[in-house]
């Protein structure tokens, strides 16, 4: 799994915060709040997300409508994952991963890691 390019994140962040399908004509209109971008642009993009297994769509009308395939977290926790198997040694890799944490980021490690803990005993 690829990190998403710049106009990719700025599409898939829209779709994920509006939690409902959208339309090509949708995400055009926010976008162009920020910068100037043609309709073809945005459709190109979503196609390719499509095909890169992101977002569904089904046709309505004349057109596709979007949602994601994942939520935004874990999108993430994918791209987190594949870059420990990419980074040699893991224990080492996580060791440097650890060590750049902010106290705010290492308290929601550790609200995460006693909520599997949590889970894991339920089971």
């Amino acid at each position: 799994m690829r990190s998403l390019g710049n106009l990719e994140g700025a599409i898939m962040d829209r779709v994920w915060s509006w939690q409902r399908p959208a339309s090509v004509r949708d995400v055009l209109e926010d976008l162009r709040r920020d910068r100037s971008i043609a309709y073809t642009t945005v459709m190109t993009v979503m196609d390719t997300l499509h095909k890169k297994g992101l977002l569904r769509r089904h046709s309505s009308g004349k057109a596709y409508v979007y949602e994601p395939t994942t939520s935004h977290e874990a999108y993430s926790a994918a791209l987190m994952q594949e870059a420990l198997a990419a980074g040699g040694n893991q224990a080492v890799t996580l060791i440097h991963f650890l060590e750049r944490l902010t106290p705010a980021e290492l308290s929601a490690l550790e609200e995460a890691r006693a909520r599997v803990a949590r889970k894991d005993r339920s089971e």
